[in-house]
């Protein structure tokens, strides 16, 4: 019975994480879809919070998939978040 309440509560909290919380806590990917016209130029953790940082594109500029990762010390877990620009 102890192990169902466990394993319940467990469940519970993994699914009421948000994907960025997962992404950075338990490892896995996030993507993230740009406005159109954006490009991507920093991202940064605060917290469990994901800040990036934008810019209009360049009229000739070509849109990229850019991605963001994380280095751990023990190299378990490590989460990434992709940035897709589009024009």
């Amino acid at each position: 019975m102890k192990r169902l309440l466990i394993i319940l509560f467990a469940l519970v909290l993994i699914t009421s994480c948000t994907e960025n919380q997962r992404a950075r806590s338990f490892g896995g990917t996030e993507k993230i879809d740009l406005p159109p016209g954006q490009r991507l130029i920093n991202a940064t953790w605060k917290e469990d919070d994901l800040w990036y940082l934008t810019d209009d594109m360049p009229k000739d500029y070509v849109p990229h998939a850019r991605v963001f990762r994380e280095k751990s010390s023990f190299g378990s877990m490590e989460g990434s978040i992709i940035f897709y620009e589009s024009k």
